[in-house]
């Protein structure tokens, strides 16, 4: 009898350790994928300064979303996943939205803007999705908690638009009205792919949208003419570890965590990336590559970062939420 019992005692005991297991890799799983999203995303703005440096700029931004989207096509095959030609007509529109102008001008930029004012000038998009979606719907909502985030974050950008930092460089005022395109430009990718309304697999739609991005890089590398000044042989041990970097982490690791969150908590938590990412990247800046952190800066960012807050806080009030992916 004692042993007809047995395991009917050892079994929830079993039971209980295996799901005691289960939450602490997902506690363990969350962390990684938060963390992956606020810390590498934030960090990749660094690694584009350093890639750059030796690696023509659509050259470089060409190469990483192409190894990234092989990657991840690679994925979607061993998963089944085929697309529809809806996805594919998609995947061109968005890739000229996000790859080309979106991360094209960033990488291009870099060149002469430090990497925190980049991260800072990026960190305004949620403003341009709001208004860029209100005009695709031909209305105009407001509310005061969007209205004074419109307000910090045009009068933050104008502060770091001042005449001590852009003018500190030859070129600088050009690359950050630079970054503010591509800014615009991945907006606007935002708002098509909501009113694209594609179902399917969004891992794939990102594969094929990052094969089409890079293929436009690449091309448009070639006709600036990059390819006379790329040597492979040329390039520093600094920017091909960079690169490297961009590849697997900004692109592969922080991507697939984020499309993993997005399936388990709501686009709002997750969307708070884009709080700390100008942050990280201001401070990875100052660390490792020594840009100056003048009282502008400071108080640009503050004020960028709490706009960003407010306007996704307005947006959330209108129950019109985007997300912001990076």
């Amino acid at each position: 009898m004692a042993a007809d019992q047995a395991p009917a005692v050892i079994q929830p005991a079993a039971t209980e350790i295996s799901a005691h297991a289960h939450a602490r890799t997902h506690r363990v799983t969350v962390i990684f994928a938060f963390l992956s999203i606020y810390l590498i995303w934030g960090s990749t703005y660094l690694a584009i300064r350093y890639a750059v440096a030796t690696i023509p700029p659509l050259y470089t931004a060409g190469i990483r979303h192409l190894t990234a989207g092989l990657i991840l096509l690679a994925w979607c095959a061993w998963k089944r996943l085929r697309p529809t030609a809806a996805q594919v007509r998609a995947s061109v529109v968005i890739g000229a939205l996000f790859f080309l102008i979106g991360h094209g001008t960033v990488h291009w930029a870099e060149q002469i803007v430090p990497s925190g004012l980049a991260a800072l000038l990026v960190a305004v998009e949620p403003i341009f999705v709001f208004a860029l979606s209100e005009a695709a719907d031909r209305r105009w909502r407001m509310n005061a908690t969007l209205f004074a985030g419109v307000v910090l974050g045009l009068a933050g950008v104008a502060l770091l638009f001042g005449k001590g930092i852009l003018m500190s460089t030859p070129g600088m005022a050009t690359g950050a009205i630079a970054i503010l395109v591509g800014a615009i430009s991945w907006a606007a990718g935002i708002v098509y792919s909501r009113r694209s309304k594609l179902s399917g697999q969004p891992l794939l739609l990102s594969a094929l949208s990052l094969l089409s991005g890079s293929i436009m890089l690449l091309i448009a590398g070639t006709v600036a003419g990059e390819w006379r000044r790329f040597s492979p042989g040329a390039v520093s041990n600094v920017s091909w570890i960079a690169l490297a970097y961009l590849i697997v982490f900004g692109s592969v690791v922080a991507f697939t965590a984020y499309n993993w969150l997005l399936e388990h908590y709501s686009p709002t938590l997750v969307a708070t990336h884009t709080y700390v990412n100008p942050i990280v990247a201001v401070l990875l800046g100052w660390i490792f590559a020594r840009e100056a952190v003048t009282l502008n800066v400071i108080l640009g960012a503050a004020m960028v970062v709490a706009a960003v807050m407010l306007v996704d806080r307005g947006m959330a009030q209108l129950q019109s939420p985007l997300k912001i992916r990076r």
